[in-house]
């Protein structure tokens, strides 16, 4: 990283060359779904003298005895994800769920089964997924015909990935350190285990005697090595149980780092360890299952929505104390966030974050280079799945940014940052105000908001992949800088009016 004042060698994607992890999730998939069409049911407009039960099934939606040729033109002038359920003049047991999409109408057979458990609700076949209103079906559909539409590229691609992608999977990247840890501690322990069994019975006991009810240890384990680059160096084989999962909130693919699309069901996820996959990608998955993933899985590259959620707070933990070590003994730094602190030190603190939460000890004593909280900082931004600006935030900025009047601009900004998330939008005033407070004190640590706009774009700003000029992302996070109080004033006031 360039050590002159103002300014940052970048790597494409954001990543910068002496960060000990780079962005590792891949946005495609996720940008694409957000242009699905949403659903939108047509409501009946006439009094039905349909029977009572599909009136409750389907509420207002419900079209009663219609056949497809008035289905079509009823529709034929709405927009996409538009849809209505109506009773064929034929049907037997069954109703038909009618819905737009790509300026055509689809026709499905519906059905609905009462019961406990995951087997009861709406479903179109015996053997598909089960949905608790038929918005959600629609939901689900409309979303899944889009991605077939406009994504088959990258999904065929994901589908014909292979075992190497495992050792630079997010799994490994995100857990290397860890995973390395947990490995010589089974080492330890498998040794342990071998040199007593020989003791008992030196002659007769080979390695393949060792009990294979140890779900961690292969029968190799004290012989055979991977390559020194795998984080997870003893061979140990125990079979992931992958069950198909609903997912909340935004999830990404621990094996290709794709997104995982759908409204529902939209992948796997492992019961003893929590590995996450498409359905595709958990083929390909080694036998390596680490039962207990709890105790590995961390904070970093998790969904910052998802995050603040689970922690029950605003602001993440991680950020809250980079910030309050950073502006209690770094504001006067020359270089604060260009300089980077060791690689090595900074995966150490990533570590600790991940492991000990909110107790880790972030202190002078224990990384008196602050400049390794300060990477630490901008490593966690880095690997969120979504950026602090989220993609369908971004081109309001940009647009707001390109305005030459500043009264404009500044209201405009005002209207982009009502379009972030609750998450984004109180994490991302946090962040700028906090950079304020270090462009103050410019005449020491010679970092002004340009600076700061030049080290944290690649950072905060969801800019298209593989785009290394980002003179205009610049200028317009300088900006949002230096006015950030005013903005998000403007923001709050607008909100509380509105």
């Amino acid at each position: 990283m360039s050590k002159v004042a103002g300014t940052v060698a970048t790597l494409p994607g954001g990543g910068e060359p002496s960060s000990p992890v780079q962005k590792v999730w891949k946005p495609e998939l996720y940008k694409i779904q957000l242009d699905a069409p949403a659903p939108n049911p047509v409501r009946c407009q006439r009094i039905l003298e349909d029977n009572n039960q599909a009136v409750r099934l389907y509420g207002s939606e419900y079209h009663g005895l219609m056949g497809h040729l008035e289905a079509e033109q009823l529709l034929s002038n709405a927009s996409d994800g538009s849809y209505l359920v109506r009773r064929s003049p034929k049907s037997d047991g069954y109703y038909t769920l009618s819905v737009r999409f790509n300026k055509r109408t689809k026709h499905y057979k519906v059905f609905y089964k009462t019961g406990p458990g995951q087997g009861h609700g709406h479903y179109l076949r015996e053997q598909d997924k089960h949905y608790e209103t038929v918005h959600e079906m629609v939901a689900d559909g409309l979303i899944n015909f889009h991605m077939q539409l406009h994504a088959s590229p990258i999904i065929q691609q994901i589908n014909q990935q292979t075992k190497n992608c495992y050792q630079q999977s997010p799994y490994m990247t995100l857990n290397r350190r860890k995973l390395r840890a947990l490995s010589n501690e089974m080492g330890k322990s498998s040794v342990s285990a071998s040199v007593s069994v020989d003791d008992c019975d030196a002659n007769t006991t080979t390695v393949a005697d060792i009990p294979v009810d140890n779900p961690l240890i292969s029968q190799q384990v004290t012989q055979q090595q991977l390559p020194p680059q795998d984080p997870m160096p003893l061979v140990y084989e125990k079979p992931h149980n992958f069950k198909v999962h609903t997912f909340k909130g935004l999830n990404w693919c621990e094996f290709c780092a794709n997104f995982l699309w759908g409204f529902t069901a939209q992948g796997v996820k492992c019961e003893a360890c929590g590995f996450m996959a498409h359905n595709k990608c958990s083929e390909l998955v080694p036998p390596k299952c680490v039962p207990d993933l709890k105790c590995i899985r961390g904070v970093f590259g998790t969904d910052l929505t998802t995050m603040v959620q689970l922690h029950q707070c605003n602001i993440p933990f991680v950020v809250r104390r980079c910030v309050e070590e950073v502006e209690a003994r770094g504001m006067l730094q020359e270089g604060i966030y260009r300089v980077s602190g060791f690689a090595d030190e900074i995966d150490a603190l990533k570590l600790a974050l991940d492991r000990d939460g909110d107790k880790t000890d972030m202190s002078e004593a224990a990384y008196g280079n602050v400049n390794v909280i300060a990477g630490t900082l901008k490593l966690y931004l880095r690997l969120l799945p979504v950026p602090l600006i989220t993609f369908q935030a971004y081109p309001s900025f940009m647009t707001a940014g390109r305005n030459a009047k500043q009264t404009e601009q500044l209201q405009l900004m005002a209207e982009a940052v009502r379009r972030l998330p609750p998450a984004h939008y109180s994490c991302l005033q946090y962040m700028l105000e906090h950079l304020k407070r270090v462009a103050s004190h410019y005449a020491v640590n010679k970092m002004n908001e340009h600076n700061l706009a030049t080290v944290f774009a690649p950072t905060l700003i969801a800019t298209p992949q593989h785009m290394t000029n980002l003179t205009e992302e610049i200028f317009m996070l300088s900006s949002l800088i230096t006015h950030c109080e005013t903005i998000f004033a403007s923001s709050s006031s607008s909100s509380s009016t509105s």
